[in-house]
């Protein structure tokens, strides 16, 4: 049993401690019986066993036949619960809306997106509109019988997560935005906000294949943003504001960004900049749109060979590759997963940005970092949003089972 060496621990605290500890190897095991579970963590069987109850009780997991690894007479698998509480995640992005709810397994059981130009858009229509997928969500939860644990808020821009405050959002024009109070007006279960890049980083971490403990994860729509995943945990920064890699400057005199320096990454590789070099119009469009939009052609001229639009691309390759080196140098990563409009292009992007990499990343002579293509694609930040809730649950099991109490 774990002890706090020199800090006294109440019972209850203690139990709470250990109750999470069962269900983390609960989680992490494919299956295991009680007597595993006591042999992974040094916990008694009796005590394993109370608590398996309890977690039970709350179903938070399920019996689900004869353990395969069991000597002798086989115990009782012990897994999470598919049919227990579940979490929505709703993401707000510039040009497109999605919700999903994922259960205990990570498994999504409902997903829904809808596509709109947000950015010249009042912010309480954009809101009410995400309201209704949540609430969509939430009643094809209600039928199934699934409780909901919570709702996580992705959104593009700097975020103070622990004040539920959209400091800024460049893209969409929104400064300032109490979205954890506005949403949680709506009468939810709890209501949290992050940001999507790093919400689209823990997605990868927890549902991407193959596994990784040390990334970056960057995406591009019309913005670009950056997720870190160091040691397995994310990289938030001082203020949460860590990731945004689309305001690194590549150009120091390049041109005017969004969000008023120049030369920012941005400005070179973002949707519309790739658009425009490719003397397509920069009328923008996600990885979600419909097969005419801008993307998509883009992607055709390239596949034809247009020269133009091949250029474009590995232009735009170039810079990031320029950018993600400075980040894996400074942090010491291992991979680099393109996600959203750098997975559509990575047939063409993923070359200069490793030749970028294996130029400027110091210890690439030894090893240098992998260029993956993100399997999740644009599901990765509504995923995670959703996961986030789950994650809370299973790292902190009591405080799940004293509120549903």
């Amino acid at each position: 049993m774990s002890e706090t060496a020199g800090v006294p621990v109440r019972q209850q605290g203690m139990r709470d401690h250990n109750l999470g500890v069962v269900l983390r190897c609960i989680a992490d095991g494919d299956g295991v019986s009680r007597a595993e579970v006591a042999a992974a963590t040094g916990l008694t069987k009796a005590t394993v066993s109370s608590l398996v109850d309890e977690l039970a009780r709350h179903e938070l997991i399920v019996e689900a036949g004869p353990a395969g690894n069991s000597v002798g007479r086989p115990g009782q698998a012990l897994r999470l619960n598919p049919d227990g509480p579940v979490g929505i995640g709703i993401e707000i992005n510039v040009d497109y809306l999605a919700c999903c709810v994922l259960d205990l397994s990570g498994r999504p059981r409902h997903q829904a997106v809808t596509l709109a130009d947000n950015r010249d858009r009042p912010v309480g229509e954009v809101l009410a509109e995400a309201a209704g997928l949540v609430d969509t969500a939430l009643d094809c939860a209600l039928a199934a019988g699934l409780p909901v644990a919570g709702v996580v808020a992705a959104v593009p821009g700097l975020v103070r997560t622990a004040e539920g405050l959209l400091a800024s959002a460049p893209n969409l024009g929104w400064t300032q935005v109490r979205l954890v109070e506005e949403l949680s007006r709506r009468g939810w279960p709890p209501v949290s906000v992050e940001n999507e890049a790093n919400l689209a980083a823990l997605g990868e971490l927890w549902f991407g294949e193959p596994p990784r403990t040390d990334f970056i994860h960057v995406s591009g729509e019309i913005g670009i943003g950056a997720g870190v995943i160091v040691g397995g945990e994310l990289f938030r920064g001082r203020n949460g504001f860590a990731g945004e890699l689309g305001h690194v400057t590549v150009h120091p005199d390049g041109p005017v960004c969004g969000c008023g320096a120049r030369g920012c990454l941005e400005a070179i590789a973002g949707q519309e900049a790739i658009l425009r070099a490719a003397g397509l119009p920069p009328r923008t469009g996600t990885t979600v749109a419909t097969p005419a939009g801008p993307l998509a052609r883009l992607v055709e001229r390239a596949e034809a060979g247009d020269e133009r639009a091949v250029d474009a691309v590995e232009t735009a390759g170039e810079a990031l590759g320029v950018a993600l080196a400075g980040m894996v140098n400074l942090l010491d990563l291992d991979a680099v997963l393109l996600g959203g409009m750098f997975a559509l292009l990575a047939p063409w992007l993923r070359e200069p940005v490793e030749a970028e990499l294996s130029t400027r990343v110091l210890g690439a002579r030894w090893t240098e970092p992998r260029v993956v293509v993100s399997r999740l694609g644009w599901e990765a930040a509504v995923r995670g949003a959703a996961g986030s809730v789950v994650n809370r649950i299973v790292q902190n099991p009591a405080e799940h089972v004293r509120r549903s109490a």
